[in-house]
């Protein structure tokens, strides 16, 4: 497709050179056979007249077509966005659109391009999505329209529509979707296991009478007695209010990508899921981001305003190139942290040597809190590692990567050796694990 400098935004697209080519074979065949001469002019000045004819109809005075984007203010991050762009024809002929969009720079999509077709004095609805990776601020510009002439010899740019921005948000989506998988009769059909409660909670709420299904360990002798023989039983409710803290590490130990997002940003999706869960589970949700250095500090309550707050500190945080500090993080916790709390740590430990550095201060918030660390398991180092190998050379690589692998499972095993519970998982399946611990701990009564 070919531009013309001027006024107008004319381009020529392939089909236009179709004509002239077409004319010129007309007029070479002309110089061997005289005849075809009249009929190679006669078809040159009916080419030249369809061609003013269209390029008059492309041209008509007024808006011919209107556009208008519309999508959500908030996108949620690694979600499928929706983005509607309505087009109206004002003209009494139909319209063959190409339709290029400006979208955000930082999804990096060069090759966006729809057809759409509008009839006459209709409207049209594009509707694709976007999936952004990262958060921050995304800004959409004009609406690119090459409109085709009656013929298709000719197409005229339009540019419409107007620049807008969105906020791409930790997936809001996704912190619903396990709020609602977290309810117990649908738990178990994705994933999330159903947990049968160990012994009782410490807050007693009535006495009541018994009835069949009742824990025969709950009845209440001398409440029986004094209504000479029929059966009460104390009934209990869940503990409530329990402090459940997400710690996030920023470090570069966290910049791993994995499918599109880093283990940064999966950590802030599944810290939005559990801080919604256990908020629904009437607990405190709090939040603290830490590296080298403090990141943010929220204190933990399950105000009805304590989600936006999550949200909007999730959304602010900027990932960092240092190591992180753990004797930042103890104190951290020690000076915030009032009470004993359930801790989620998110980092990454690559080797023994990394945990070495950081267990000492692993075992004091364990002593003091129920610290439960979770680091990631690299998949695509995991199929590897045990694949079949192709040669001597292959084999020696997949050797080293099975060292990796057990590496991370020996620091597992030597936390569980020092009595500290932690979560090993693949970084899609962190919400899930992450969901259950939470739901296995609040079973056995542990927070």
């Amino acid at each position: 497709m070919h531009r013309l400098r001027g006024r107008f935004s004319l381009f020529l697209p392939n089909a236009f050179f179709f004509l002239p080519g077409g004319l010129f074979l007309l007029f070479a065949l002309s110089y061997r056979y005289n005849d075809l001469l009249p009929v190679a002019r006669g078809m040159a000045f009916a080419a030249a007249g369809l061609l003013l004819l269209d390029a008059f109809v492309l041209f008509l005075p007024g808006r011919p077509l209107l556009a208008k984007r519309k999508t959500a203010s908030h996108w949620g991050l690694a979600d499928a966005n929706r983005v509607r762009i309505t087009f109206r024809n004002r003209t009494f002929m139909p319209l063959h659109l190409v339709v290029i969009d400006e979208i955000p720079i930082e999804l990096q999509i060069r090759d966006f391009r729809r057809h759409v077709q509008v009839d006459a004095g209709k409207e049209e609805t594009l509707v694709y999505t976007l999936t952004p990776n990262t958060r921050g601020v995304y800004a959409f510009g004009h609406i690119q329209v090459f409109m085709d002439s009656p013929l298709r010899l000719l197409r005229r740019r339009l540019t419409l529509g107007e620049p807008c921005s969105v906020k791409v948000y930790p997936s809001i989506r996704q912190m619903k979707h396990y709020s609602l998988l977290s309810l117990p009769h649908i738990a178990t059909h994705y994933g999330i296991r159903k947990m049968r409660r160990i012994g009782h909670s410490y807050e007693f709420e009535q006495i009541k009478d018994y009835v069949q299904g009742d824990d025969i360990r709950s009845i209440n002798w001398k409440a029986t007695g004094r209504r000479g023989g029929q059966l009460m039983v104390n009934q209990y409710e869940d503990e409530r209010a329990q402090p459940v803290y997400s710690l996030i590490d920023k470090s570069r130990a966290m910049h791993m990508p994995f499918e599109g997002l880093s283990l940064l940003d999966y950590a802030i999706n599944t810290a939005l899921v559990i801080s919604n869960v256990s908020v629904q589970k009437h607990d405190k949700a709090g939040l603290l981001t830490y590296s080298d250095k403090l990141g943010g500090f929220l204190p933990a309550d399950r105000k009805s305003g304590q989600m936006g707050l999550i949200l909007e500190m999730l959304y602010n945080q900027k990932p960092r190139q240092t190591e992180s500090d753990p004797e930042l993080l103890y104190n951290a916790v020690r000076r915030l942290i009032r009470g004993r709390s359930l801790l989620f740590l998110y980092t990454n430990f690559e080797s023994m040597h990394s945990l070495e550095r950081a267990l000492p201060v692993l075992r004091r918030l364990n002593m003091q809190h129920l610290l439960i660390p979770i680091f990631f398991e690299n998949k695509e180092l995991t199929d590897y590692a045990y694949g079949e190998a192709e040669n001597e050379e292959d084999l020696f690589a997949r050797t080293i990567a099975q060292q990796f692998v057990q590496d991370k499972r020996q620091i597992a095993g030597t936390m569980a050796a020092y009595g500290i519970q932690s979560i090993l998982t693949t970084p899609d399946k962190l919400s899930i694990a992450v969901v259950n611990k939470y739901l296995e701990l609040k079973a056995r009564g542990a927070i």
